[in-house]
């Protein structure tokens, strides 16, 4: 539908149905009694409520990390070093060995 007749016949239908003059009873009032009530957050207050709802998931995190490479670590007979060592130069390796 294009954006002009969709245009048309909100402004059609909003004619047909004018707004009414009656306002409730103490409208005014309870909106402002509401506002009144109303406190503006405090953000360090937001920001230690997240803070602390993610300690949970990175505490997680962290055991199951050092679980898994103490189980890691204790299971291989070849160093750390070396393996960390033929994965940050394998490309590297490859690349000198293709260009020969």
């Amino acid at each position: 539908m294009k954006l002009e007749n969709l245009q048309q016949k909100l402004i059609a239908a909003a004619r047909k149905n004018p707004p009414n003059d009656h306002v409730p009873f103490a409208f005014e009032k309870r909106i402002m009694a509401r506002l009144a009530g109303a406190t503006i957050p405090d953000g360090w207050i937001l920001w230690s409520r997240a803070l602390w709802r993610a300690a949970v998931p990175c505490l997680m995190l962290v055991v199951f990390a050092s679980l898994w490479s103490s189980r890691s670590i204790n299971s291989d007979a070849v160093e750390f070093s070396m393996q960390f060592e033929d994965t940050v130069l394998a490309e590297l390796n490859q690349n000198l060995e293709n260009s020969w």
